[in-house]
């Protein structure tokens, strides 16, 4: 099952192609989405990076969280879903 993982505090120079070589030292990547604001196509800072293993995506937060990526500490974690649902 394909890890979701949550790249935050990115510096707003990053690419998507940039962001993609730093994960893959850890494994293989399926997908990488940095999020930009519609407005400018200026980036906001964070982004999506998804792994399809499992075990290599926990070695990447691992390694990478906290971690300095140009120029900015950056945070590496599980991303939540969108909405979670009540737990009633």
């Amino acid at each position: 099952m394909a890890v979701e993982i949550y790249a935050g505090n990115l510096s707003y120079r990053m690419t998507e192609d940039s962001l993609k070589k730093i994960f893959e030292q850890y494994g293989e990547v399926t997908s990488i989405k940095i999020i930009k604001k519609p407005e400018t196509d200026r980036s906001k800072g964070f982004g999506f990076v998804e792994m399809p293993d499992n075990e290599q995506a926990e070695y990447a937060i691992q390694k990478l969280n906290g971690s300095e990526v140009q120029g900015r500490n950056i945070t590496v974690n599980v991303a939540r879903p969108e909405k979670e649902g009540n737990n009633l």
